[in-house]
């Protein structure tokens, strides 16, 4: 009963999933978002004018909650956009700012579950897939590409996706898929390619996920655009020789890629992040901590220094955990002293009107 009882409960509430878009200006990320999303979700870039076009603006990272339905099943998403990412000479910083993000939300789970009393209202903002745009330039994976994925994967799930590619033709496009799968596995980039086990899963799963690795890298274009095709509504992308139809798998693989991430992947997606990518993390910080004392190259007054740092860290959080529980058991006694009066003055006006509806029937 309780088991049924906390699946109701995760139903109502809906499930969690947090998607990064990282992309340089240009890609289709934000067009793209917006037709997942089938709302205006994030804002276009406005262009720039010659008064600033010098300029290099750093890469922000942008988290945008919003709430769709896919199957009757309510998704509470979460969009982690990256603008001015791959937009500037050097681009190192680029890459910090969003392993510092991806770290920061595995240490607060670390955070958490050290806790005595965990917060029943922290929310989990790890990020379960980052959606990769390659421009669609038809050669191979530039060095920042490769970079990047390489130094993110063991934080998320990398899925690499080609943004605008119907500025390729099919012959080019397939060419072009081929080199960037080359590239990844000639550097080792680990990205998440829909992995499956011919032994333990059933044929269905096997021959969906060899279907969607055969897509890899996506071939994605976007439209926020609307026209009427024989009578139904259809989202296109429109050009002076013809549209592109958004959710037509012959023009782009946008709806393979939406139905993984929303339906037949998510949870897998949230699993590996889980069990595979923060344990991972969580094992290294560990083993880090554990390494200070055994450490040989390390000076004795060094590890003594260390080894006094990590016990007064440790200190001054209990010190803190048992201000807030006082704080908060003063907060409890004010509060039913409050209510205590509050019942004995009630009480009063009760007896003085008894009191006074006595002496008039008298």
């Amino acid at each position: 009963m309780a088991s049924r009882n906390r699946g109701r409960k995760s139903v109502k509430k809906g499930v969690g999933l947090t998607i990064m878009v990282c992309g340089a200006s240009g890609t289709g990320r934000t067009t793209f978002v917006n037709t997942l999303c089938e709302s205006a979700v994030l804002s276009h870039k406005e262009l720039d004018t010659p008064e600033n076009a010098h300029l290099e603006e750093k890469i922000k990272i942008k988290p945008v909650q919003v709430e769709l339905e896919e199957d009757g099943v309510r998704i509470v998403l979460t969009i982690v956009d990256t603008p001015g990412f791959g937009d500037n000479i050097d681009n190192s910083d680029c890459f910090n700012e969003i392993l510092s993000y991806l770290e920061r939300e595995f240490d607060e789970i670390l955070a958490q579950q050290s806790r005595i009393k965990r917060d029943p209202r922290f929310k989990d903002n790890r990020v379960h897939a980052v959606i990769y745009f390659i421009p669609p330039t038809g050669h191979a994976l530039r060095e920042m590409d490769i970079e990047l994925m390489r130094q993110i994967s063991s934080r998320a799930n990398v899925i690499p996706v080609i943004g605008r590619s119907d500025s390729l033709t099919p012959s080019e496009l397939k060419a072009f898929k081929k080199r960037i799968m080359e590239d990844i596995d000639y550097y080792q980039i680990p990205i998440y390619s829909f992995p499956f086990d011919l032994e333990e899963d059933d044929e269905e799963t096997i021959e969906e996920n060899q279907a969607l690795r055969a897509l890899l890298p996506f071939a994605i274009v976007g439209s926020e655009e609307e026209i009427e095709i024989n009578g139904e509504p259809v989202r296109v992308r429109r050009y002076p020789w013809g549209v592109v139809e958004i959710d037509n798998p012959l023009h782009t693989d946008f709806t393979a890629l939406r139905s993984a991430l929303f339906g037949t992947h998510l949870t897998e997606l949230k699993e590996i992040s889980n069990d595979y990518l923060f344990e991972n993390y969580r094992t290294e910080k560990l083993s880090k901590v554990a390494n200070l004392d055994s450490n040989p190259s390390m000076h004795p007054e060094d590890l003594v220094s260390q080894s006094v740092h990590l016990k007064e860290d440790q200190l001054r959080k209990e010190e803190e955990k048992l201000k807030e529980m006082e704080i908060r058991v003063q907060r409890e006694i004010a509060e039913r002293r409050q209510e205590l009066l509050a019942k004995e003055e009630s009480l009063r006006n009760l007896e003085s009107r008894l009191a006074a509806q006595s002496v008039t029937e008298f």
